[in-house]
């Protein structure tokens, strides 16, 4: 049978839609599309509203397509932890639902499924963790993604995490190195390592520690590229700072969430700093790095959040000049202690402090990309530009997309590109013809 995986959500969700699709490929299944495709799974996130929304709303039009073509239709992810059985009062045409830590049994799902038995697993029994993704055609190119831990044990008050992937636990470093160096034969260059919070990987064990593992991982062959997410700013070590100014493969940039710039807002997040000791961090990092790009997570709007507050938030953005921010408005989650604090800001202030917000990263990114103009950067082609069928388009060591004029042989390969121009979201370039670096 053929599949299509529809995925909402972070590079973690992405991830786990990589390991299922491995999974059924092992089962004799193949990858299909929207028009022939007989196994539908939603892989799914509630960390924010919005995506829950657009959840619901695709159930809505993949029921008309189950009737009409008998489709097997399943959800994965974070909503089918949280809603558990539920699910199936809700969406009674759905034929199984699976827990993030539940998808190695996506094949036997979609067996018993086709047996017309539904089936249900929830809860954290760790055998997803370790799942490997096997060198088929779910994995190709440069880049790959590997999970080194998931869960988190920080609650913060309006995050849901916790409860829907659980407490923290790291994978076996052994295990994570021979993943990456299997990755590096196939000739894969640029590596993510993910978690909710990589920043804790193997806290308290006996195990590699995290600049212990990007140590091992930087003496790796063939990788060129490493870099990771998400980093807690509280957790953040004095170790793993100066790993940004010796590793070869580190990548010069971080994303560092910081939610909020003031701390009676970061005391009701739970977040465990304040913005004084953020901006430490930050000020560490660039004194370690020069150059090194930060991007973070901020949400507006927050419970209790005033004026002052708020203002707060924009002067620490404007403190740091982050390369770019993931801004939202603050959304009710289910079982977050958030949900049932008083003091919530309208939506009309909410909306208008975000666009203030926005308009004012929008400003802060563009600078810091014009100021690249005359520069000269290593760039990892990925492919064609999406603005021209004549150029091609890569990413620097920072992470910001360069769009240059440059033969097809060039995809895949590290080039070295002068900086011509800055726009708000990507950099004009040129081959280089001088001598590299």
């Amino acid at each position: 049978m053929r599949f299509i995986i529809e995925n909402f959500g972070c590079q973690m969700n992405d991830h786990d839609m990589e390991k299922m699709g491995s999974v059924l490929i092992d089962h004799g299944h193949l990858p299909g599309s929207s028009e022939d495709a007989d196994i539908v799974i939603v892989n799914t996130c509630c960390i924010r509203e919005k995506a829950e929304q657009k959840f619901y709303s695709l159930m809505g039009r993949l029921q008309h397509a189950k009737r009409k073509r008998g489709l097997i239709l399943g959800v994965t992810g974070c909503i089918a932890e949280q809603e558990k059985e539920n699910i199936f009062d809700r969406l009674p045409f759905v034929d199984f639902s699976l827990g993030p830590s539940n998808i190695h049994r996506i094949a036997e799902a979609v067996e018993s499924a086709a047996g017309s038995a539904r089936t249900f697993a929830f809860g954290d029994n760790g055998r997803s963790l370790p799942l490997a993704i096997r060198p088929h055609n779910t994995r190709t190119g440069i880049k790959g993604y590997v999970t080194i831990m998931k869960g988190c044990n920080n609650f913060c008050s309006y995050c849901v995490v916790p409860y829907v992937r659980g407490r923290e636990e790291s994978r076996e470093s052994g295990d994570i190195l021979a993943e990456i160096s299997e990755m590096a034969v196939r000739g894969m260059v640029d590596v993510t390592l993910l978690g909710q919070n990589v920043n804790s990987y193997n806290n308290g064990s006996n195990d590699l520690s995290f600049p212990e593992l990007l140590r091992k991982i930087d003496a790796i062959p063939g990788i060129s590229r490493l870099r990771f997410v998400t980093s807690h700013p509280k957790d953040i070590s004095q170790e793993l700072i100066e790993c940004f100014g010796t590793l070869r493969t580190l990548c010069e940039s971080i994303h560092l969430p910081f939610q909020s710039g003031s701390d009676r807002i970061l005391a009701l997040m739970n977040r465990g700093y304040t913005a004084s000791e953020y901006l430490r961090k930050v000020q560490a990092l660039k004194d370690q790095c020069p150059g090194i790009a930060l991007t973070a997570d901020c949400i507006v709007g927050f419970p209790g959040e005033n004026g002052e507050d708020f203002e707060a938030t924009m002067r620490l953005m404007e403190t740091v000049g982050f390369d770019g921010v993931f801004s939202f408005i603050y959304s009710a989650r289910k079982f977050t202690a958030a949900a049932s604090l008083p003091g919530r800001v309208p939506a009309d202030v909410a909306h208008e402090r975000l666009s203030r917000f926005q308009t004012l990263q929008r400003a802060i990114t563009l600078e810091s990309n014009r100021r690249m103009a005359g520069t000269r950067a290593e760039v990892l082609v990925e492919g064609q530009s999406k603005n021209s069928p004549d150029e091609l388009s890569g990413r620097t060591r920072t992470g910001k997309i360069v769009n240059f004029k440059g033969g097809r042989s060039m995809v895949y390969k590290l080039v070295e590109v002068d900086i011509i121009k800055g726009y708000a979201n990507s950099l004009r370039g040129e081959l280089s013809k001088a001598p590299g670096r």
